[in-house]
Formats: C-alpha cells, sequence, structure tokens
C-alpha cells in the first residue's frame, strides 16, 4: 500500500482559496494527490479538478488516490507552463482557483533514480519530466566555468559559487550525485551551516534543468487568464527566488489584488510533524472582476 505524505499547510490551502461545492479548481501541482484529493472533497457536491504534473510517476500514484472521484477528477501529464492551453482543450474555464505546490516532493526526493537528493547515490539527472533531453550531467560536465558558476550564483544564491565551479571543472566527469556532493563539501572546505554545504548547488542544477522559474513565470500568467472574478490564485513556494517572483508578480499584475500583506508560514505543530514544510511560504491573490478575458 502506498504511503501518502501530508501536503503542506493543507487547511492553509483550503481555506485560502475557498473551495466551495461545486467550484472548478486547478492542481498545478498534483504530485501524490493530497491537496486535490481535500480540494475535490470540499467542493462535493458537484466540484471538479483539474490535476497536472510533468512527472509520469506522481500522476499514476495521484491517479489511483483519486480515483474514489471519478469524473470529478482528471490528471494530465502536462508543465503548467500550458496551461492555458490545456483549460482551452479541455473547455475547463473559468475556474474559482488555481493552485501551484512547488519545489521537490518527498516522492521525487525518496525514489532511487531520480538524482535529486545528495543523501542517496543516484545519476545526476534531477529532470521532473522524463521526456526533456537536459539532464543535471550535462550542465555539470559541459559547461564552462564561468557559466557554471553563474548558474550557481543566479540559481542557488550559492556565495562559494566560482569556488565550486573550479572544483566541479578540475574533476570532470561527474556521475552520480554524492560524487558531486562530496566534491562541493571539499570547495567549501566541509563548511556545514544550517543547511548541508551542497543544497544550494543541487537547488541551482535542479531549478536550471527544468527551467523553473521560466516557467513558473508563464504558469502565473496563464492562470490570471483562466481564473474567474473572484477567483483565487494560491502560490506555496519553498525558496526566496520562487516567493519572490510570486510576491512581485501578485502585487504588479493589474488583474489581481493581493489577500494577505504577510506571507503566511506553517505552525509550529506542523513544522514539528513535518521539518520539510519549515521553509514553506504560502502567498493569495484574488482575480479582479474587470481585467483580462475568460
Amino acid at each position: 500500500m502506498e504511503i501518502h505524505h501530508r501536503p503542506v499547510m493543507l487547511e492553509e490551502t483550503i481555506e485560502a482559496l475557498q473551495v466551495q461545492p461545486g467550484g472548478r479548481y486547478i492542481d498545478c501541482t498534483v504530485g501524490e494527490g493530497g491537496h486535490a484529493a481535500a480540494i475535490l472533497e470540499a467542493s462535493a457536491p458537484g466540484g471538479l479538478l483539474l490535476g497536472l504534473d510533468v512527472d509520469p510517476e506522481a500522476i499514476e500514484i495521484a491517479r489511483a488516490r483519486l480515483k474514489k472521484f471519478g469524473k470529478n477528477c482528471f490528471l494530465v501529464q502536462e508543465n503548467f507552463r500550458h496551461l492555458e492551453e490545456i483549460c482551452q482543450r479541455y473547455n475547463f474555464h473559468p475556474v474559482h482557483g488555481v493552485l501551484f505546490d512547488l519545489g521537490v516532493s518527498s516522492l521525487q526526493l525518496e525514489r532511487e533514480g531520480r538524482g535529486f537528493s545528495f543523501q542517496r547515490e543516484a545519476p545526476l539527472d534531477m529532470r521532473f519530466d522524463p521526456r526533456e533531453p537536459l539532464t543535471a550531467e550535462d550542465i555539470v560536465n559541459r559547461l564552462p566555468e564561468e557559466e557554471l558558476a553563474l548558474i550557481l550564483q543566479k540559481y542557488g544564491e550559492e556565495r562559494h559559487s566560482h569556488r565550486i565551479a573550479r572544483c566541479i571543472v578540475r574533476n570532470r566527469p561527474i556521475k552520480t550525485t554524492l560524487q558531486l556532493a562530496e566534491l562541493v563539501s571539499r570547495a567549501v572546505d566541509g563548511k556545514r551551516g544550517r543547511i548541508h554545504p551542497a543544497t544550494r548547488t543541487f537547488q541551482a542544477l535542479r531549478i536550471a534543468v527544468n527551467h523553473e522559474l521560466e516557467n513558473l513565470s508563464l504558469a502565473l500568467k496563464a492562470a490570471v487568464n483562466v481564473l474567474g472574478p473572484g477567483g483565487r490564485l494560491v502560490v506555496i513556494s519553498f525558496h526566496s527566488l520562487e516567493d519572490r517572483l510570486v510576491k512581485n508578480f501578485m502585487r504588479q499584475e493589474k488583474g489581481l489584488q493581493v489577500v494577505h500583506k504577510k506571507v503566511l508560514r506553517p505552525s509550529p505543530e506542523e513544522v514539528q510533524r513535518n521539518p520539510r514544510s519549515r521553509s514553506a511560504r504560502l502567498r493569495v491573490a484574488e482575480r479582479l472582476g474587470q481585467v483580462g478575458s475568460n
């Protein structure tokens, strides 16, 4: 039997979306289906949910978990950057709420062979969607030192980016996660702060491989276009780059009004239950009635 992880900030998410019976909702990162199941339960009777995920493994787990909801839920393996096109294809618009739960899931971290974790041996893959050609191994072994350092600084906010890039280039080829993690630790003299020395490097490579920030920018704009008047956009992010992008978008987008001036964080009880939730930040905006098209 598959053991499901409790989704982050579940009660806060349902409240932020203002889930109502008969509403239509989109979960852009359906993962194992935790948020989706709660949305479908809260929107019964008659609620509908479209779930997206680029990860085929996640889609299969979510499909099994959400089977009991029948035709009220349908899932698509696709990148959320294509959100508007998918909604047009399935005539699923306007909607009452759109949810993004960003970051790497427990499923992806714990599955062997995916390469997301620096704590277990695996090929340097890091692709959410295995259909995409670019892997972390390609970036690590092919890019010039300066370009590699720029990726580590830009997407990982790594202050030792040049030192790490130099160490990587001198020790090519690098094939596995543990090999890379060891090199990064060596490059920074094994200094450990609150996080593992390789944390920011792995984050940067994952973001670069999956074009995460570019895709998120496109998807947020698409979400506004498919929301009906009064519809809610809810985003849970896990690092400052994503959160900054979301915050600025919600403040600057003419079709939106920010609901909470301050970012919402998980409760101390949730962090104690699930330490991975400690960096979660939830932001909410509401679609204005007179702007855009549906």
